[in-house]
């Protein structure tokens, strides 16, 4: 009994170390920028184990050299509540579910076992928080890891301060991370000069990159970034 109360110890400990060593890193966030993030490196280890080289386009602009049009974009099409929750939008969240919960039993109703991807839900915070530090997997403990460290983005960095190193580290396509190198490599631009047209189409890539990489140019794109240049007018930016 005592031995498995010490080892219950010091997996409290341990759990406690790594919550401080995430939360010293986030308050570093607020003047230094991250060097790289999880998802990063996980992604240029599989690009250098299949290429056997490593292409790579990232720069890091301060948030007034990118436009406001690609910000507004991301908001519209990734998190319209972005300035007004607390890191978690729960209607949103709840939604998410639900689409979930049908998509469950239109599967049981035709005999599939696996049910259909739902993505939704996630915030910007969330999303960095995830990026940043974690690994891809999706289990209950990387939900919870996800929660605060998303508590602690939004606690410790501004709004501003979020949504600039979500937007210098998203990844855009192969090797292409980050708003400059996005804007660069699709339409041979500096980020502060994007249209609104074009930071939609950026903003339509963000849930599947590397998919939308190969198709920049297909009708979804198109008629998507069409219908989030509608919604960009009522995008809040932090600050305002």
């Amino acid at each position: 009994m005592r031995a498995v109360l010490r080892w219950l110890g010091l997996s409290v400990l341990a759990l406690a170390m790594l919550q401080i060593f995430f939360i010293g890193r986030i308050v570093l966030m607020a003047k230094v920028a991250p060097q790289s993030t999880a998802f990063e490196r996980s992604q240029a280890w599989q690009i250098l184990r299949d290429k056997g080289h490593l292409p790579w386009s990232q720069q890091w602009v301060d948030y007034g050299q990118i436009s406001d049009n690609l910000k507004r974009a991301v908001i519209a099409s990734e998190d319209d509540g972005f300035v007004n929750h607390d890191g978690v939008d729960w209607d949103a969240l709840e939604k998410a579910w639900a689409k979930n919960s049908k998509a469950e039993q239109r599967a049981e109703q035709h005999g599939t076992t696996k049910p259909p991807k739902i993505v939704g839900g996630s915030t910007i915070t969330q999303q960095l928080a995830k990026n940043l530090f974690l690994s891809g997997e999706r289990t209950l403990f990387r939900k919870a890891q996800e929660f605060v460290l998303t508590m602690a983005l939004e606690l410790c960095l501004s709004k501003q301060r979020i949504l600039e190193i979500y937007l210098n580290n998203v990844e855009w396509g192969e090797g292409v991370f980050g708003a400059e190198a996005a804007a660069q490599h699709y339409f041979r631009k500096p980020a502060s000069r994007l249209s609104a047209y074009e930071a939609a189409r950026l903003a339509v890539m963000l849930p599947r990159p590397k998919y939308f990489e190969k198709l920049p140019n297909s009708a979804y794109v198109s008629g998507r970034a069409a219908v989030i240049t509608g919604r960009m007018g009522d995008a809040q930016l932090p600050g305002q």
